[in-house]
């Protein structure tokens, strides 16, 4: 999990200046709150770790880029990036491991509507925030 060894502090980050609470994650990358929890958990044997499938909802959910997320070292093996649940390198079936990246990122696309309903949720005030879970069973 090299690439992920500050998620949690960025996530933190990204939640707090997103003014996201853990469940608004959970809710995005359809886990439970207690899985963003333990992303976030400081000590290191508590800790867990998106896999692709979350860490593409959450990127393309925030708006925030997949880079921004992971521990990049341009020092380290560059013909190489492990994330959970998926090996890319330059050898066999990189084309292949590309297309399914696609389709993934794809299917968590959001449209211009969700986009928007999004953007105006995050600039509520938590009363209107809170409102708006209580209509929507959350």
């Amino acid at each position: 999990m090299r690439y992920l060894q500050s998620f949690h502090r960025r996530l933190r980050y990204l939640r707090e200046a997103g003014q996201l609470s853990c469940s608004d994650i959970a809710a995005m990358c359809g886990v439970e709150e207690t899985v963003v929890q333990r992303w976030e958990a400081l000590e290191p044997k508590q800790r867990s770790y998106p896999g692709i499938a979350e860490l593409l909802d959450l990127c393309v959910k925030t708006e925030t880029p997949l880079e921004q997320m992971l521990d990049m070292n341009e020092d380290s093996d560059a013909d190489q990036l492990e994330l959970p649940g998926l090996v890319v390198s330059n050898g066999d079936g990189l084309a292949e491991a590309l297309k399914e990246l696609e389709q993934e990122i794809e299917r968590v696309r959001l449209s211009d509507e969700e986009m928007e309903i999004l953007r105006r949720f995050r600039k509520a005030s938590t009363d209107n925030r809170r409102m708006v879970l209580q209509l929507l069973g959350g």
